[in-house]
């Protein structure tokens, strides 16, 4: 899981052991030597500085040291470094703008509200001063003409007050399309404090991608709360809190490059980078025991919990919806047999 996100959770460093250890190999045979001489170049001088080589300062030093390289060189990493960007900064910036918006329109439609409230209490007092008048004319015709005059009152107010619900109708929609805008460019789910569907789909395919650069291996686990268990429970907001402690468990034991994300209905994906399929089995295998010695409580009754996880890899040739379809068929194996906690579906190719 990606640090921004892994801030919030205030993980507990110091107990948590990571899922998935990079035991791919094949990274070590980088493909691109320019890139891997200048990290080591970038990291021999972090250590002749006497600083410690955190991703922090790793990050300072490559940025750094990157200005006095060529100009052909700093292309040539910058278009591999382009893999890995992401236009999350210039999201944020556009949802910023329309949070302003939106709040400018919030602001509108009190002003107008608050005109409103001044128009009616005008109103009322043009309505005290003419039964007053009333009350102290005893002409008939006088009183005609003040009962005119209120009339014309009456219809000059409630065309302003239409022109202004109009106009509050009118921020409002706007208000209601940018809030829709803003939650369609969320990439967090507030339920379980995790990634969201929307997040996960988009780092598949830059996954993909890298993959195809750099010839790395990554996987894929999906994870569910057993079906038997919940069928067992069949209390809905037990179910709820038994899926939420399915997700600090994983925020709990995730590398800080994990990603994990709620991809719907209480299911679960995580993308494990640079790891093979052994390496997330074994991971699969030490969160699903990790999830079983977790018990849960409803009233009296003491559950073990536990889950079903579905494993594949990602692969440069398949499309992020076959890779999710596969993750979803390796739980589907995993129910196939009632010894098995996860199993791995791989795409054919």
């Amino acid at each position: 899981m990606a640090g921004p996100l892994r801030s919030r959770i205030n993980r507990n460093n110091t107990t948590a052991k990571p899922l998935a250890a990079v035991t791919d190999k094949s990274v070590a045979v980088e493909p691109e030597g320019e890139l891997e001489l200048y990290s080591k170049e970038v990291l021999n001088a972090l250590i002749k500085d006497g600083l410690p080589p955190t991703p922090n300062n790793f990050a300072l030093y490559f940025d750094r040291l990157l200005e006095d390289k060529s100009q052909s060189a700093r292309a040539h990493i910058a278009s591999m470094l382009e893999l890995e960007e992401s236009n999350d900064a210039e999201n944020s910036i556009m949802i910023e703008q329309s949070l302003k918006q939106g709040f400018s329109y919030i602001k509108n439609i009190l002003s107008i509200t608050a005109n409103l409230y001044k128009n009616m209490a005008l109103m009322t007092k043009i309505l005290e001063k003419r039964k007053e008048d009333l009350e102290a004319s005893g002409d008939i015709k006088e009183a005609k003409n003040i009962a005119t005059s209120l009339g014309f009152d009456i219809i000059k107010l409630n065309e302003i007050i239409k022109k202004q619900s109009s106009s509050i109708k009118c921020m409002y929609d706007d208000t209601a399309k940018i809030i829709k805008n803003v939650e369609n460019e969320t990439i967090f789910d507030n339920q379980y404090g995790v990634y969201n569907k929307r997040y996960l789909m988009s780092k598949i395919e830059q996954e993909i991608s890298l993959i195809m650069k750099f010839k790395h291996k990554s996987s894929l686990i999906m994870i569910e709360l057993s079906r038997d268990l919940k069928a067992s429970v069949a209390n809905e907001k037990a179910v709820m809190l038994m899926t939420k402690t399915i997700a600090r468990l994983l925020l709990k034991t995730s590398r800080r490059s994990d990603i994990v994300t709620h991809y719907g209905n209480g299911v679960f994906v995580m993308l494990l980078k640079h790891t093979d399929i052994e390496s997330a089995k074994k991971a699969s295998e030490r969160l699903c025991e990790l999830v079983s010695n977790s018990n849960f409580f409803l009233a009296d009754r003491e559950i073990q919990l536990k889950i079903s996880v579905g494993i594949t890899d990602i692969t440069e040739d398949s499309s992020v919806e076959e890779i999710i379809v596969s993750s979803m068929d390796g739980i589907e194996k995993a129910y196939e047999n009632p010894k098995l906690d996860y199993a791995v579906l791989l795409r054919k190719t």
